[in-house]
């Protein structure tokens, strides 16, 4: 079974991209929960970046962009990394 993912809820600007994206919440979670690699946004300390590949999309990198400074988490956005492809 897979860890539960952190507490959060998307901002207005995530719900429209994970639509647009064909994201599901389901990638979210398990990227959140846990991530291969994590980094600090280069705009906003306040951002984290929460990386990992989705078997399901052929191994692609989805990257999901989130505030860990409040409670419950807030996501701000999430797309396919196309620079990690192949990584």
């Amino acid at each position: 079974m897979p860890p539960e993912a952190p507490a959060y809820v998307l901002t207005e600007h995530a719900k429209v991209v994970l639509a647009e994206r064909d994201i599901s919440l389901a990638w979210v979670e398990r990227v959140l929960a846990k991530p291969q690699r994590t980094a600090v946004d280069g705009s906003d300390a306040q951002l984290r970046h929460a990386i990992a590949p989705i078997s399901e999309h052929g191994d692609r990198h989805l990257r999901v962009i989130y505030n860990p400074s409040v409670s419950p988490w807030r996501v701000v956005t999430a797309y396919f990394d196309r620079g990690l492809r192949g990584k």
